[in-house]
C-alpha cells in the first residue's frame, strides 16, 4: 500500500520544539552569511562592470560563504524542515494532526510553536494549536 503523505518525516510538537534552539542557530548563521555575501558582492560587482578577470580573496571568500549557506540549507533539507522565508525566519515542520498531514508553523521572533496550517494554505492559513 502506498503512503498517502507528501513527507517521509513528521514531527510531533515536542520534537519540533526541541529543535528550535538549533533552528535559531541555523537562521542566525544564514543572516550572518547573507550580510557577508552582500558585502563581498559589493566588492566584486565593480570589477565585473569593467570586464576584468576577477579572482583573489573576495571571490574565494564569496565561494566559501556560498558553500556555508548550502551546508546550512542542507541541515533543513535533510530533516525535511521547510524554510519558507529566510529573512523572516519562517519555518514549517511537517506533522500529523488528527490524522491529517499539516505544517507546524513558526517564525524566529516567536517564543514557541503555537500555529499550524494545511500544506497548501501557507502563512495566511495559520491557526492556533
Amino acid at each position: 500500500m502506498k503512503n498517502a503523505y507528501v513527507f517521509r518525516k513528521h514531527y510531533t510538537l515536542e520534537q519540533a520544539r526541541s529543535l528550535l534552539p538549533q533552528v535559531r542557530r541555523w537562521l542566525e548563521a544564514l543572516d550572518a552569511l547573507r550580510l557577508k555575501l552582500l558585502k563581498l558582492e559589493l566588492r566584486i560587482a565593480p570589477l565585473m562592470e569593467h570586464g576584468d578577470d576577477i579572482g583573489g580573496a573576495a571571490v574565494n571568500d564569496w565561494i566559501r560563504a556560498m558553500a556555508e549557506v548550502r551546508a546550512v540549507l542542507m541541515e533543513f533539507e535533510c530533516r525535511e524542515i521547510q524554510l519558507k522565508d529566510v529573512e523572516r525566519g519562517l519555518v514549517d515542520f511537517p506533522a500529523i494532526l488528527g490524522g491529517k498531514e499539516v505544517f507546524l508553523c513558526w517564525e524566529k521572533d516567536e517564543e514557541d510553536i503555537e500555529f499550524w496550517h494545511d500544506l497548501d494554505a501557507g502563512y495566511a492559513g495559520r491557526e492556533r494549536l
